[in-house]
């Protein structure tokens, strides 16, 4: 595999050890690792994306039993296995817990052993009742759990705040029925993204919002998200430049560093073609029944990168779904005659006699369509069937070393209450994009301690950026990765827009 090769960049990146000194902890005064609090933590895709980029973990609070069992096996049990680990205080039991429920419980805690001590809060309120893709209920109690997020905020009293979560944030509930129909006086819609940066104003936070693409880090997935960061110059500097500007400016240096091509996007193939069902199956007594993948030689220097061990080995949750025989031949069918990487639609998929609202066919040249929590949303680009758990988390960048716990699905009314390894990989925060923010985020607590800032900027608004015209061109596929014989260009705009892809030069 290629290793970094801009040596003379502005903005130096580095395999980061457990015990790295990053910079001093303005809190403590001592030298040590910047530390941050992870709310709605999930299964710690987001924490193990900072950690890797320098920050220590202290504690994730995850209401999931399920998802919080993954993130103990992995964070905070993983050390064997290499991964990095959360600081875990001994006050906190390690155990499950809501974030109200955290709050209301140690807040006496919270106050004696975090206020003015934590650099940074990080995490993603659920974020369902927002998608566009999903249900979208103004009425979904889950989407005032960004109140508790701000509780932890005031309490901790962190100079940054960092927050995830889908486009649909930015849109207020109601927006297309006003364009069809003259809406009844009352208070004004405004979409939640607004009332955050308001609560975080309040508490004396400057607000920076944009739309970041996932792909244009490393990962080989579209994944639009929404990022809001809160700085607290107060004590620190007169202002702060915008930190997105600073993530844009490192995209390549950062996709240089892991040893991928920043000249394009990494393409299905390119990420799981190892792990095809094709390369053999065995059987695995966790799940009798089932036929259980390998990963067999790696080809592409992305695989390489999350790759366990050299050789064949046997890869944890890479479980194959035992499709029905009807089920099976609809998958051949669909794939056979619908257009690659191109969402069918609920009409032409009622020809297939599913009810389903959406089915991708995934081409094997581009990155995947957003992945979601419900996996017959997308099909293999070369065999008829569903992802596994593991495709799913190499799309994540989840590295092989990072093993799944609990139930793989689950259906119903367990739906809202459970969350099964579909899930948690599916609703992670990218540890790529989660490590080249965190890069970013570094750096801008040290400009802040440093005070040597620009002036703040007047832009608070989301980033609309994503409308500008790339100028990266298509180039063939790098060397070491000639498997992937029509790797994905980063597209220009106009193809960005037929095809759902952003541009090169945006997040």
């Amino acid at each position: 595999m290629s290793r970094p090769r801009n040596s003379n960049a502005s903005h130096q990146f580095r395999d980061i050890q457990m015990n790295d000194v990053v910079g001093e902890n303005p809190a403590s005064g001592r030298q040590t690792s910047p530390r941050f609090l992870d709310l709605f933590a999930g299964c710690g895709g987001l924490s193990l994306g900072l950690m890797k980029a320098g920050w220590q973990g202290i504690l994730a609070v995850e209401k999931s039993e399920l998802a919080f069992a993954t993130l103990k096996h992995n964070l905070i049990d993983g050390r064997k296995r290499g991964l990095p680990f959360l600081d875990w205080p001994d006050w906190l039991p390690i155990e499950a817990i809501s974030v109200q429920s955290f709050v209301k419980n140690y807040e006496q805690s919270i106050r004696e052993n975090l206020h003015g001590k934590v650099d940074l809060i990080a995490g993603g309120p659920p974020c369902q009742g927002f998608s566009l893709a999903g249900t979208r209920s103004p009425k979904d109690s889950r989407n005032t759990l960004w109140k508790a997020y701000l509780n932890v905020v005031e309490l901790v009293d962190p100079p940054m705040v960092l927050l995830e979560n889908v486009h649909g944030i930015t849109i207020e509930f109601g927006r297309e029925r006003i364009r069809s129909k003259p809406r009844r006086p009352g208070r004004p819609l405004e979409p939640m993204s607004l009332r955050i940066q308001r609560g975080l104003e309040n508490r004396g936070y400057k607000v920076f919002q944009s739309l970041v693409y996932a792909a244009n880090y490393g990962v080989p997935q579209l994944r639009p998200r929404y990022f809001m960061i809160g700085v607290k110059s107060k004590g620190l500097a007169d202002g702060v430049a915008d930190p997105f500007e600073t993530l844009r400016n490192i995209r390549e240096e950062f996709v240089v560093m892991k040893g991928l091509p920043c000249e394009r996007y990494i393409s299905m193939r390119e990420a799981i073609s190892d792990l095809r069902k094709a390369n053999g199956t065995y059987e695995n007594p966790e799940s009798p029944g089932f036929a259980y993948g390998v990963s067999t030689r790696r080809h592409t220097a992305f695989q390489h990168l999350l790759a366990l061990r050299k050789g064949r080995y046997e890869p944890d949750s890479h479980r194959f779904a035992n499709h029905r025989k009807k089920i099976s031949k609809r998958f051949v069918r669909m794939m056979k005659e619908c257009p690659r990487g191109v969402n069918v639609g609920d009409k032409k998929l009622q020809e297939y006699g599913t009810h389903k609202l959406s089915v991708t066919v995934s081409d094997p040249d581009q990155p995947s369509h957003t992945l979601t929590t419900l996996p017959d949303d997308i099909l293999h680009y070369s065999e008829p069937r569903i992802l596994t758990v593991r495709e799913y988390a190499r799309l994540q960048t989840f590295p092989d070393a990072f093993e799944f716990r609990g139930k793989y699905t689950t259906g119903g009314p367990f739906r809202r209450k459970e969350t099964p390894r579909y899930s948690q990989a599916g609703n992670a925060v990218p540890p790529f994009l989660g490590e080249a923010i965190g890069s970013m985020l570094v750096d801008l607590l040290k400009r802040l301690e440093d005070h040597d800032d620009p002036v703040v900027s007047e832009s608070t608004g989301v980033d609309t950026e994503a409308t500008t015209q790339a100028t990266v061109p298509a180039t063939p596929p790098p060397t070491g990765c000639e498997e992937v014989v029509r790797a994905a260009p980063l597209p220009l705009a106009a193809e960005a827009g037929r095809k759902g892809f952003p541009p090169a030069v945006s997040h």
